[in-house]
This record gives structure tokens, C-alpha cells and sequence, in this order.
């Protein structure tokens, strides 16, 4: 969408002082200058003067009419379209950077017609209200003569030329040079804005930068200090496996000592079953002996005692023989 500023007639509105001095607006004052030409583009009809009246009508509702002339706001508006479309569509090879330019998300929704509406609806001015606005400095009729001399003695005096530069062409002269000195003036101001605020993005980065080096610095010390514990405990899990390994070793003498032990006991044990057994035999040998011997001795005394009775008997009959 175009927002078009129609083309002044050659008035006395329009002959601007090259060495005027240009307000600067602020982002705020800007994005407002922006929202209230696009919602007042009707005031913009095409007819004399109306769009001197328009950007009077914006200036004052801005509080700017003591601050800026019409001439000022509309080449105001025409640098910020004019960098605006550099931005949007460069030329065929040139990498541009939009985003670094503070206006150009505004100015790209000014374009596509989605600021329509996004301020107050202003009134046309009246012409009685001229004195309420900064006055456009008009500028002085130059008048120039040059007395030329005759380039050969033939012709007798001299050929004056007298040039007038004042009129409608030097009008136009004046406002031409004015109108580049405002683009240039404009666009060193917009370049300016797009370095600061590269050098602000850049200084912004480099503070993340900084924190985040800082960061990782101690997230690198933290990591320093976890590896020198897992180091100690490292050192400590050899140590240990070493004590396990001689533990394991000690325990391992241990269980052959044991295993000869157990076949030492077994070896007794055998030993001891087998004497067992002899002691066994013996003791069956013993019993039976005693056995016989008991029987012997029981005839012996059965023996003994029929001799005896014999011998008291006889003994008995030799007394009752006496």
C-alpha cells in the first residue's frame, strides 16, 4: 500500500532555508507520525494545499507545529518510505539486515495498511491558522550580472549578461537543494539510529557473552572439582580392590590350608574308625575268653566243694570211730 504525499503547487509554503534547522523525533514522536499519516491518508487529497494542511493538522495534534514545518514532516515521511523499501527489496546481490533498523516492523505494517485506524481521526485546518505554525523561511532573490569581454578586438565595448536567478526556477533550484540536504541529512540521522542500535545490540551481546563465560568458568571449575573428587575416589576404589585382591589372596591360603586340614582329618578319622574296629575285635576276643574262664572256674569250685564235703565226711567218720 502507498501512501503517496501529492506534489505541492509552487507556493510561498514551499521555499525552505537549506541551512534550517530539522527536529529530530524521538521513536515515540516517530511511531506516532507514523500511525497518524497512514489512519488521516484521506486528508492527503490531491487538491492545492490540502496536504500542507494535512501535515499541519498532524504537527499540531503532535505538539511539533512550533518545532517542525510541513516541508520538514513530509520529506520526514518520504526518508522513512524511501528506507523502507531499500530495506524491504535491495537491490539483486546486496544482503541488507531489516531487523536492524528500529522502524522497519512499523513501517512494514504502515505499508500493508495494518496501522489503518490505529489513531485519532484529525480534522482539516482552517487557512485562519496560519500564524499557529513555525513560519517557512523564505529565501533571498540572488540577482547576478557578468560583463563578459568581447574575445576579439572587432567588436567595440563589452557584452553584458545579466542572469536573474529568482522566479519560479529559483524557487524550484531552492527547494531541490533544500530537499536533498533533508534526504541526506535524514538518512545520515537513520544510519546513525541503525549504528546505535547495532552498537547496543552488540554491547547487549557481548554483556550475554561475558555472563555466559562467566558461567561456563564456573561451570568448568565445578567440572575441575568433580574430577578431582571422581580422581580421589578413583584412588581410593584401587586401593581398596587392592586390599580386596590381598584379602582374596590370604583367604585362598586359608582354604588350602583348610582343604589339608580336612584331609588330615579325614586320615585320622579312617585311622581312628579301623582301631575302632580292632579295639572291637579285641574286646569280642576278651569277652568270649571271659566267658570260658567263668564256666572254668564255676567246675573248678563245684569240684572243690564235693572234695571238701568227701573229706568232713570222712573226717566225721574217723572221729565216730574214735
Amino acid at each position: 500500500m502507498e501512501f503517496e504525499d501529492h506534489a505541492y503547487t509552487y507556493t510561498t509554503y514551499d521555499k525552505v532555508n537549506t541551512m534550517e534547522f530539522t527536529y529530530k523525533l524521538s521513536p515515540k514522536e516517530t511511531e506516532d507520525f507514523v500511525k497518524l499519516r497512514v489512519s488521516n491518508n484521506f486528508l492527503f487529497s490531491g487538491k492545492r494545499n490540502t496536504s500542507m494542511w494535512a501535515w499541519r493538522a498532524i504537527l499540531k495534534h503532535m505538539g511539533l507545529q512550533k518545532k517542525m514545518t510541513h516541508c520538514q514532516a513530509a520529506k520526514k515521511w518520504e526518508n522513512l518510505k524511501k528506507k523502507y523499501k531499500e530495506l524491504k527489496n535491495p537491490p539483486e546481490g546486496v544482503k541488507v539486515f531489516p531487523e536492524m533498523w528500529p522502524y522497519f516492523t512499523l513501517m512494514d505494517d504502515a505499508m500493508e495498511g495494518r496501522l489503518e485506524g490505529s489513531a485519532i481521526i484529525l480534522k482539516p485546518l482552517s487557512n485562519n491558522q496560519d500564524n499557529d505554525f513555525l513560519p517557512v523561511i523564505k529565501p533571498k532573490r540572488k540577482k547576478a550580472s557578468m560583463a563578459m569581454p568581447s574575445p576579439t578586438p572587432v567588436v567595440a565595448g563589452l557584452r553584458e549578461i545579466e542572469v536573474s536567478l529568482n522566479g519560479d526556477e529559483d524557487d524550484e533550484v531552492t527547494q531541490e537543494g533544500s530537499q536533498k540536504i533533508e534526504r541526506i541529512m535524514e538518512e545520515v540521522d537513520d544510519d546513525r539510529v541503525m549504528i546505535e542500535s547495532e552498537r547496543r545490540v552488540m554491547e547487549r551481546e557481548k554483556q550475554v557473552m561475558e555472563r555466559e563465560k562467566q558461567v561456563l568458568q564456573r561451570e568448568r571449575a565445578v567440572l575441575d572439582r568433580e574430577i578431582a573428587a571422581l580422581d580421589r575416589d578413583r584412588a581410593s576404589l584401587e586401593r581398596e580392590r587392592a586390599t580386596i585382591e590381598r584379602e582374596k589372596a590370604v583367604m585362598e591360603r586359608e582354604r588350602s590350608m583348610l582343604e589339608k586340614d580336612r584331609e588330615a582329618l579325614n586320615r585320622e578319622r579312617l585311622a581312628l574308625e579301623r582301631e575302632k574296629a580292632r579295639l572291637e575285635r579285641l574286646n569280642e576276643s576278651k569277652e568270649r575268653t571271659e566267658e570260658v574262664r567263668e564256666d572254668g572256674c564255676e567246675m573248678t569250685d563245684s569240684k572243690v566243694m564235693d572234695r571238701r564235703e568227701r573229706f568232713l565226711k570222712l573226717f566225721e567218720k574217723l572221729i565216730e570211730h574214735f
